[in-house]
């Protein structure tokens, strides 16, 4: 997968969507909850990086797509990971509820 430099990105093995990739930062964080202000320059990184993936795979309507993380204890992997996923308008009906913004599951 490719890396860049503190931070993997793969393909989710359940896709909710076509293109549904995983941000993950090399060094361990807990989960969304236990993110703090100094994060947000690592969590606007893992954006760029989402963002550069699913162009990298031909997505170029960079406004159909949905990036979030699961609120515990609605994870279940206890290391940090970004959800990105497009196009959004494409999610299937189980997606769009796992990836449904502003629930109490799923923070954008």
């Amino acid at each position: 997968p490719p890396q860049y430099e503190d931070l993997v990105c793969f393909k989710d093995i359940k896709p909710g969507a076509p293109h549904h990739y995983l941000v993950v930062p090399v060094e361990h964080l807990g989960n969304c909850k236990t993110l703090k202000t100094e994060h947000i320059p690592l969590v606007k990184r893992m954006m760029e990086v989402g963002k550069a993936v699913l162009q990298r795979n031909d997505v170029s309507d960079l406004s159909d797509i949905r990036m979030g993380f699961h609120w515990p204890p609605f994870c279940s992997i206890a290391h940090l990971h970004l959800h990105v996923l497009a196009p959004a308008s494409q999610l299937g009906f189980l997606s769009r509820l796992y990836y449904k913004i502003n629930s109490y599951w799923f923070i954008t």
